[in-house]
């Protein structure tokens, strides 16, 4: 079936698509074009008035297309069209068959009549057309009677569907303060109905809500702003509703809505302004460099880049010691110290801080200056602070044979504090864990305590504390850097044993060895070293010593014919001394071996012939031997046995606990008559004695032990030769391993007075008239055995002392 022209072989039948009758293609054509939708109803061909049987006559025309109309609402199957075949007699023994795109399930046909109904809502926007095919058979053979034709059914659109906006809500944003008719953003709608049928689909745009602030472009939907300056700070959002209307937005047309959300975007046209013109803040003086003395805002409108501040200070006394930086994060600006402070020096500070916007917009400038200043008080408040030293590092230099107990710096520190607190020094120990230092504690005289070596500590690095009295917890400390000069306290010598060899057939002045030594000393002039025979060998036959005067020196033969029958070893005494003030010197041996060599000096054999070896040893000589080893070995062990017995009386055992001083006089004294022994009076009456009387002390005789009291008044005045000889003695108790590792110091003035139990000294109870008898103190048991056997009764002897 074709669309247009007259078919070959006129069909039997004819599609249905309106309820008019169509006589000819132009009468169908001028139809369809005007734009009038076809009606219902039966079409029929206008067959030939002549009847044949068996033929089929031309048809004029042929229409292969149904219409009807979307969205049917009715109850009854909506009515299509019909079918007709001229084979159809009214008899019913035609069957009509339709299949294709919705065949059975949107569209039925009736089989004996031809009629086809829509049985589902049509929906233009789902589809607009269906292809199906139709054919009529013979209902009693089931043979088709005419081919299959196929034809379409096309959905006509109604204004069902309302304008979307698939892509709302909008969100937008323009800057404040834009001119009007700046664009924010185009808003679409989009219309399902056919926009190629009536105006469905002619969308129109207006603004519901946002007047007077914006507008939209009716055609395009192009939002504008509507109204000039516009401030952020004032309002920043809007909330716009914009509306597609079609139908060209008559009466009677679909609408839809969206939201457009709108912020204004910041600009910089607020200038940045402090709320205080005058901070007033404090800083203890003992604030830290780069510390947090305050902070100041200058408060802007603006957000973001448009709100950064820049603050810097421009005037005042206080710009050399402090400083202000901002703090990105929250625009404040931040004043921390630059240097340190001093309560004694300057009391109080002024400072002109100035705020500004470091991004600037030319159109806006009209509405600045964009920047501010404000006037910030400064107060140092006074705090204690610890001792000062002057100057803030040592650096000495001290030879290392200076003698213990020498001053070789005063550390000197001051309390900064008006009240100007006395002050004690002491040495950090874990900076000096060897103790080769000790600091006056009054006077800051730094000594040494022990002996220095250059050679085993070059350097030293002490700490030297300084520590208020009043206030113990203020401590000041500086670093106090020494270094050990050098003096020729080192002989050289050599750093290895030296074995040489020289040949038996070796000619005069041929070189067997070169020896060099070594110096511990670093003179600074330069090392040099000097090489001969000692005075005793110098007319040695054998060898000679020839300095290089490099450091080194080079042994030569003096003869020829040595020979390992006469003597296999040489031992070489060499003199090595140094070029130090004083110069000093050691003895090193060169061992020379005897060896047989080939012709070229090549080592054969170092060890003499076997017919030369001594015969061997006898059994009584073996006897003496092994004797005299024997005898070695007991004065060995007697001498360690007479270590441990003089080591053993400062182990106290429990059982020989005696509490009993033995103090011993090497003269007899001169009794009272003696008055320059010590001062009498204290005795006879000790409660006048004065503490500050200097006592008299004998002339003819020294002590064998002087001491010091452990404390020592403030008032007092220790002079340098004193603490010189306790620091030799301190250090000669340390290096003496047999001394008793506890110091006793027992100082007795006066007896007493007043006393009701009398003297309980034992010193004089053998010359005592009394009897008095102990024996009982045998009776108290093994605790008091010493005590019965030192004063009870005794059948032998009395002991000797």
């Amino acid at each position: 079936m074709r669309t247009s022209g007259r078919m070959s072989n006129a069909k039997s039948w004819l599609g249905l698509g309106m309820s008019l009758y169509f006589w000819g293609l132009m009468d169908l054509t001028t139809a369809v074009l005007s734009g009038t939708p076809p009606l219902r109803g039966e079409l029929a061909a206008h067959l030939s008035d002549k009847p044949q049987s068996h033929q089929r006559t031309k048809r004029s025309w042929v229409w292969n297309q149904f219409f009807v109309l979307e969205e049917y609402t009715g109850t009854d199957p909506l009515y299509v069209g019909k079918l007709h075949s001229d084979m159809d007699r009214g008899d019913g023994s035609i069957k009509y068959i339709l299949s294709g795109e919705g065949a059975g399930m949107v569209f039925t046909i009736d089989d004996t009549t031809g009629d086809i109904h829509a049985i589902q809502r049509l929906d233009r926007e789902e589809r607009a057309q269906y292809t199906l095919r139709a054919q009529a058979l013979d209902r009693r053979t089931g043979r088709p009677m005419e081919p299959e034709s196929e034809f379409i059914i096309k959905i006509q659109d109604i204004n069902d569907n309302e304008p979307r906006f698939l892509d709302g809500p909008y969100v937008a944003t323009v800057p404040e303060m834009s001119p009007v008719g700046t664009s924010v953003i185009q808003v679409t709608a989009t219309d399902a109905d056919d926009p190629t049928y009536g105006n469905s689909a002619r969308v129109v745009y207006s603004i519901v809500q946002g007047q007077p602030y914006f507008s939209v472009d009716s055609k395009t939907g192009v939002i504008r702003t509507a109204l000039m300056n516009m401030d952020r700070e004032a309002k920043e959002y809007y909330e716009v509703i914009v509306q597609a209307k079609d139908m060209g937005g008559q009466l009677g047309g679909l609408a839809g809505t969206t939201t457009v959300n709108i912020t204004l975007s910041d600009v910089n046209d607020n200038p940045p302004r402090f709320p205080q013109k005058h901070y007033q803040m404090s800083v203890l003086e003992s604030a830290p460099i780069s510390s947090t003395v305050g902070r100041v805002f200058a408060k802007d409108l603006d957000e973001g880049i448009n709100a950064e501040m820049k603050y810097t200070i421009v005037d005042g006394d206080g710009a050399d010691a402090f400083d202000i930086n901002t703090d990105p994060n929250f625009q404040v600006g931040i004043i921390t110290v630059k240097k340190p402070l001093s309560f004694e020096s300057k009391k109080s500070y002024t400072l002109k801080v100035e705020g500004a916007n470091p991004h600037l917009e030319m159109r806006f400038l009209n509405l600045g200056p964009f920047q501010d200043t404000t006037t910030v008080h400064i107060s140092v408040e006074d705090v204690d602070e610890p001792p000062v030293f002057e100057p803030g590092l040592y650096f000495v230099e001290v030879p290392e044979d200076v003698a213990i107990g020498t001053t070789i710096q005063i550390i000197s520190a001051k309390d900064p504090d008006v009240t100007n607190n006395s002050i004690r020094y002491s040495i950090d120990r874990s900076s000096d864990p060897g103790r080769f230092f000790y600091v006056d504690i009054t006077t800051g005289a730094l000594m040494t305590a022990r002996p220095l070596d250059r050679e085993e500590f070059s350097w030293h690095n002490i700490t030297v504390l300084a520590m208020e009295m009043n206030n113990p917890s203020q401590v000041g400390s500086v670093s106090v850097t020494i270094k050990v000069l050098d003096v020729n306290d080192n002989a050289p010598e050599f750093p290895r044993f030296y074995e040489a060899f020289v040949c038996e057939n070796a000619k005069a002045g041929q070189l067997i060895q070169t020896v060099s030594a070594v110096d511990q000393d670093d003179p600074r002039a330069g090392q040099r070293l000097f090489y001969s025979i000692i005075p005793e060998a110098a007319n040695n036959p054998n060898f000679t010593v020839r300095d290089n005067q490099d450091n080194t020196a080079r042994i030569l033969t003096r003869r020829s014919g040595f020979r390992q029958q006469e003597q296999s070893v040489f031992y070489l005494p060499i003199l090595i001394s140094d070029n130090g003030q004083p110069a000093l010197s050691s003895t090193g041996t060169l061992t020379i071996q005897v060896c047989s060599c080939d012709d070229d000096g090549h080592v054969m054999s170092c060890s003499p012939e076997a017919y030369m070896l001594p015969v061997s040893l006898s059994r009584g000589a073996l006897i003496a031997i092994l004797a005299c080893i024997f005898v070695l070995l007991v004065l060995v062990l007697l001498i360690l046995s007479m270590r441990r017995h003089r080591k053993q009386p400062y182990i106290i055992d429990d059982e020989e606990n005696i509490h009993e001083n033995i103090v011993r006089y090497d003269d007899e004294g001169g009794g009272e008559e003696d008055t320059e022994a010590f001062d009498i009076a204290a005795m006879w009456n000790p409660r006048e004695a004065q503490t500050g009387a200097s006592l008299k002390t004998r002339q003819d005789m020294l002590p064998e032990i002087e001491s010091l009291s452990r404390y020592v008044p403030q008032s007092c005045a220790v002079s340098s030769t004193v603490h010189s000889y306790v620091l030799a003695k301190l250090y000669e108790a340390d290096m003496d391993l047999w001394a008793p590792p506890f110091d006793s110091l027992q100082t007795y003035m006066f007896e007493g007075d007043g006393s009701i139990a009398g003297s309980l000294s034992s010193l004089q109870s053998a010359t005592s008239d009394s009897e008095q008898s102990f024996d009982f103190l045998t009776d108290w048991g093994p605790r008091f055995r010493k005590l019965a056997e030192l004063y009870g009764a005794s059948e032998g002897p009395a002991p000797l002392w």
